[in-house]
């Protein structure tokens, strides 16, 4: 197991550079001038040049590129171009908020998509599964953008009962007890994760259903059926580890989905994270900070999937890694 660890995580490594190059040659073909919003009529040639040479742009692309790909292996993602602050600051102070939101969403996803997909399966064809199937279809197929935008005019706007943007209270969270604080994080981050979450929940529940339906016509199945074990039993500890197999490989899959979706829970609900950070990054044509903002987001996805691969092993002991 450890060597496949370690076999993976330098795979990653022409991953995550590939990612970076793309990036890079994306901005630099994009129109625009990253300069005009530091110059004016009024201001003189030569500190037009200073301010140029300062984020090297008077240096073709190729050096620039290579000089990056320098910084990058030595941990140094320079200033950005936008706020004139080290991207490192910038990317400490939201990277958290964004595995917040993630990992929350990730793991009430998942959650309620075995729930439901188990349950679906053992009353299959019944009025319950009828009902579900209904009602996961139809989360499935609801754009989330539309969805975070209802959320908000319903439970915000109508009814008062949750926040409508941001992490915390601008006004009363910093008076608040440290339990106070957390229930406060909280309630602004139910919204956020609902539109983020509750269609890939559908999906999750989609293919449990039918994962579960193919392991319990399995003999093994019957045999303990056959042997009077209780139902409750013959489910969750015979069934539902090989039935999961198949819904590891959906998470492992759904993590880049997620991080991106992420982008516009963020950006319609102005959770400062990742995703609002990047969005705003790239309407300022900031490199630096869109550099480093992709190369964490890669990172936690390359994490990801390895976190699933190595669960493979963990629900079904047969999987062996050499």
């Amino acid at each position: 197991m450890f060597h496949y660890v370690i076999r993976r995580l330098l795979l990653a490594v022409p991953l995550v550079l590939a990612v970076i190059t793309l990036i890079f040659v994306l901005i630099e073909i994009s129109p625009g001038d990253v300069t005009a919003k530091y110059f004016t009529p009024e201001m003189k040639p030569e500190v037009r040049d200073l301010i140029i040479q300062k984020w090297g742009l008077d240096q073709p692309a190729y050096v620039r590129y290579l000089k990056m790909i320098r910084n990058l292996l030595t941990g140094d993602f320079g200033r950005s171009m936008d706020s004139d602050r080290p991207v490192i600051d910038l990317i400490k102070e939201s990277l958290g908020n964004t595995v917040l939101l993630g990992s929350t969403t990730l793991f009430l996803v998942f959650l309620v998509g075995i729930l439901v997909g188990t349950t679906q399966a053992v009353k299959q064809y019944g009025l319950l599964d009828n009902f579900l199937s209904a009602g996961t279809l139809f989360l499935y197929s609801m754009p989330g953008f539309w969805l975070g935008l209802m959320l908000m005019l319903i439970f915000s706007l109508q009814l008062g009962w949750l926040p409508s943007s941001g992490m915390t209270d601008p006004v009363r969270h910093d008076y608040m007890s440290w339990w106070d604080k957390k229930l406060d994080v909280a309630r602004h981050l139910v919204l956020p994760g609902i539109a983020l979450g509750i269609a890939s929940a559908g999906g999750v529940a989609r293919y449990m259903r039918s994962s579960m339906l193919e392991v319990i016509r399995q003999d093994y199945i019957r045999t303990a059926r056959a042997k009077g074990l209780a139902p409750r039993v013959v489910i969750l500890r015979h069934a539902l580890r090989n039935a999961l197999i198949p819904v590891i490989t959906l998470m492992g899959l759904s993590l880049p989905a997620l991080f991106s979706g992420a982008v516009l829970a963020e950006t319609i609900f102005a959770w400062p994270g990742m995703g609002r950070l990047i969005v705003t990054s790239i309407f300022n044509q900031d490199l630096p900070t869109v550099i480093g903002c992709f190369f964490f987001t890669t990172l936690l996805v390359v994490t990801g999937n390895l976190i699933a691969d190595v669960l493979y092993a963990v629900v079904d002991p047969r999987i062996k890694y050499s």
